[in-house]
């Protein structure tokens, strides 16, 4: 009988997995406020190049969870929303890519 851990009793750790964060666009969204915060929405959309109405709904689903805060205001007399990365939502990530590297075994 040998010590060595059999490769079938590894264990993922799924569940550690925040399911909110793990979308494509949501993970891009949050690796990106977690170096530049807050971010305007427009900058968002250049560096994810999805949607208006996609980036849209991604924000609010992650402003549900209180991963981020939009602030709407005017810069001069234009609209302009800037998105914050809140304090839970910078735990999240990092729990987050604490789970990631749980899985990936780093």
């Amino acid at each position: 009988m040998s010590n060595e851990t059999d490769e079938n009793d590894i264990d993922l750790h799924l569940d550690a997995v925040d399911d909110i964060i793990h979308g494509r666009l949501r993970m891009g969204i949050m690796a990106y406020l977690s170096a530049v915060n807050p971010a305007s929405f427009p900058e968002l959309l250049e560096k994810t190049g999805t949607s208006n109405g996609n980036l849209s709904t991604h924000l609010t689903k992650l402003e549900s969870a209180g991963f981020v805060k939009q602030e709407k205001g005017f810069k001069g007399k234009r609209p302009q929303t800037l998105v914050h990365l809140t304090k839970p939502g910078r735990q999240a990530w990092i729990n987050y890519l604490e789970a990631m590297k749980n899985i990936l075994g780093t």
